[in-house]
């Protein structure tokens, strides 16, 4: 054999070992995942209210569209191995993006991490990763419930959780599809005045009650409760707060992962009103809203009637609990980061 020939078989089998690839001598192995996310931007679930259908918009502010959440800006990936080795965290935009994997078998969470008071307790193990919210304190307000910690309204939040994760495949891109449920839902409440609301200046509100936390490995939340402190806006009609919140404590992901929709029948609720009137003065009006907030237990629309002030300076009792107090400082304080878990 020539030595022209061995040079044009040496070349062939260059040829056939750089178009094939074992995967323990490929320097250049992938296995890469297309992620496209979709969002699910409900922000009342329908358990018998039928909302949707009767929505008015110049009784609940503004149509039913207007309060569905927006897109978040940018997601994380928590991709947790199953045998146990430490999870890896990605990054990807609204809409997803390409990753490299790797060989599974693992378990992906995603949520959008552009929130502002939200805050993620990432140390945990996959099934108690939760999201909680910031304490927020606000000195005129006698406690609704005891014990209970006050706390801002969340942000937007979405997430998803999957172990059913299609193999990549070696040296091409596997599609993958995800999509993003709420974890936050929204109240719009209603504050309806008899007589008086000429006199209110300025208005904010509480609601006790509601979830502290939820799990983002399948959307239900824990047993705990806490207040939360919210601002309003005073209409020609009376007073209007949106509120997001977790939902009603202790309750299923039945839309996300847990099923069920039973509220713990040993939780109550209670709606607060505290207005500032035109001499300074603050009055406060408190209610039991348990029978409405049980018929919606992730958002909806609360309304609290019969509310009464006659002039700056008297108030009739209007079946409500009420107290007359200094405002002090109108601003709540926010101590941000501030996490129980």
């Amino acid at each position: 054999m020539s030595r022209r020939h061995i040079y044009i078989i040496m070349c062939i089998l260059a040829a056939l070992a750089m178009s094939s690839c074992r995967e323990e001598l490929c320097y250049d192995h992938y296995r890469r995942s297309a992620i496209a996310l979709d969002y699910e931007q409900e922000w009342e679930r329908d358990y018998g209210a039928g909302l949707s259908a009767g929505w008015k918009p110049e009784v609940y502010g503004d149509d039913y569209d207007t309060y569905r959440p927006g897109l978040p800006e940018s997601v994380s990936m928590v991709v947790y191995p199953k045998n146990d080795t430490l999870p890896s965290l990605y990054f990807l935009g609204h809409t997803g993006g390409e990753v490299d994997l790797g060989a599974g078998p693992y378990g992906i969470l995603f949520y959008n991490n552009d929130t502002e008071y939200v805050v993620i307790d990432e140390s945990a193990s996959l099934p108690q990763v939760s999201a909680t919210t910031t304490t927020r304190s606000r000195s005129t307000l006698e406690p609704l419930h005891s014990g209970e910690r006050t706390v801002s309204p969340p942000d937007v939040l979405y997430g998803a959780y999957t172990d059913s994760v299609p193999a990549p495949s070696v040296h091409a891109v596997t599609p993958m599809s995800v999509t993003m449920r709420p974890l936050v839902y929204t109240y719009v409440i209603r504050y309806i005045f008899d007589e008086g609301l000429e006199f209110v200046k300025l208005a904010r509100g509480a609601l006790a009650g509601m979830a502290e936390k939820v799990y983002l490995h399948n959307g239900a939340t824990a047993p705990d409760a806490a207040t939360v402190l919210f601002d309003c806006e005073v209409k020609p009609w009376g007073v209007l707060a949106v509120v997001k919140t977790f939902g009603v404590p202790d309750f299923p992901g039945d839309h996300y992962g847990r099923p069920g929709n039973e509220v713990n029948p040993a939780q109550n609720f209670m709606l607060n009103l505290e207005v500032m009137t035109a001499d300074g003065s603050i009055k406060s009006f408190k209610q039991d809203v348990t029978t409405q907030v049980r018929r919606q237990p992730r958002g909806g629309v609360l309304t609290m009637t019969g509310l009464f002030v006659i002039d700056e300076n008297n108030q009739v009792d209007s079946g409500f609990d009420v107290s007359v107090d200094d405002w002090g400082e109108w601003t709540d304080v926010e101590l941000p980061n501030i996490e129980v878990l």
